[in-house]
């Protein structure tokens, strides 16, 4: 007999497509913690305009087109510094360029203003990410082969001789690739689910909360299941069983952990109230081709990458030049840091934002100013990077 199936009997795997809708391979390690997998797979069936004779609909044929929207929330979580985190590929997606990685490095020295030297050729680059002591930091120039210039100074300085952590930093790129989605419940009789040519439309970076969650928006080809699944659908001769179980790591990251820094000459606040980043790809598919019923390809259109923060005001110099320089249209730097534990941190950097002029909140015991949509500019693929330490 039957039974009732319990909505937390779910696990989640993601994985990247070598090419549009071919499905991935999974391991243990591509699990992920999600909160939430909500899709929507409709047909697009035109109106049927025949005259039958009667009010009665005649229904729909067989053999439409299919449009496949999915959602995925997710927690961040402890990162163990070896490959990449399960979650990597849902942030290649979004962003499109390779990863880089960062394998630590010795500090030789240190200044107080964010100028790191190494003792060995550093092998970085510009925007790349560097993590020392639970925290995360950006690469704003390269000084020489092993001197770099940090976007903002850690808050514990790195004595000298001391070993940097590893660092991954995903940065935007023109094309974008797809992802697969698995959903695996338990009994395993139970419908499984996967999405294949997964594509992130939109990822939202969510900050202060009551934990840190990262929100991905996008289309897919298609949506399978192991019930009414058909020989060579996303490639595969069969619907791929759940991987061996492997150690998951189920420590989540409270959400008031972190650090901010944002203007022109970056300072630390300290009273963000909350805040997220959101990217936005403009995607197209190419699903209205003749002789197809789901999309072939996708087109990302012109990135939109956005920053939204409320803070309480102060009369302070560095929160008073916020208020400036969204006056003057003059562009700052924004970076958020979540977490403050080694491998439990992420971080995201926007080296320019224009900052629209904050709203007033006065219906509170204290006034905070509300900064909305303040959009990230750069000079090629380079508005934006994210990054895991």
């Amino acid at each position: 007999m039957g039974s009732y199936i319990s909505s937390n009997a779910n696990r989640f795997y993601t994985a990247l497509e070598s090419d549009y809708g071919q499905v991935g391979s999974i391991q243990g390690g591509n699990r992920i913690p999600a909160l939430k997998l909500a899709v929507q797979q409709q047909s697009d069936v035109p109106e049927r305009k025949d005259k039958t004779g009667s009010r009665t609909f005649g229904g729909r044929p067989a053999g439409g087109r299919r449009r496949t929207n999915f959602e995925l929330q997710t927690y961040l979580t402890t990162w163990s510094k070896t490959g990449s985190p399960g979650y990597g590929p849902l942030f290649q997606a979004s962003l499109g360029g390779t990863p880089q990685h960062f394998a630590g490095g010795t500090a030789l020295s240190y200044t107080p203003t964010g100028r790191i030297s190494f003792n060995t050729a550093h092998g970085l680059r510009a925007g790349q990410a560097v993590a020392s002591g639970g925290e995360i930091r950006f690469v704003a120039a390269l000084v020489d082969a092993t001197t770099v210039q940090l976007n903002a100074p850690f808050t514990v300085a790195p004595a000298d001789g001391a070993l940097l952590g590893a660092a991954i930093t995903y940065v935007p790129a023109t094309q974008l690739p797809s992802v697969s989605i698995f959903d695996y419940w338990s009994p395993e009789t139970a419908v499984q689910r996967l999405l294949c040519g997964a594509a992130v439309d939109q990822m939202e970076i969510l900050v202060n909360g009551d934990y840190h969650e990262v929100h991905f928006k996008g289309l897919a080809q298609d949506l399978l299941d192991s019930t009414s699944f058909e020989g060579n659908a996303g490639s595969l001769e069969s619907f791929p069983a759940e991987p061996a179980p492997d150690l998951f790591d189920y420590t989540i990251v409270p959400g008031n952990l972190g650090q901010a820094w944002l203007g022109s000459s970056p300072q630390q606040f300290f009273t963000i109230t909350n805040a997220s980043v959101t990217v936005k790809n403009e995607l197209e598919t190419r699903s209205r081709e003749f002789g197809s019923v789901t999309p072939r390809a996708i087109t990302p259109g012109r990135r939109v990458v956005e920053a939204s923060f409320d803070l309480y005001s102060m009369d302070d110099e560095a929160t008073k030049g916020l208020y400036q320089a969204a006056r003057q249209q003059s562009p700052i730097s924004v970076m958020f840091q979540l977490g403050e534990a080694e491998g439990q941190v992420l971080g995201v950097y926007l080296k320019s934002v224009i900052p629209e002029v904050p709203e007033f909140d006065d219906g509170q015991n204290r006034l905070q100013w509300r900064f909305r949509g303040s959009r990230a500019q750069g000079t090629g693929d380079d508005e934006i990077v994210v990054a895991l330490g």
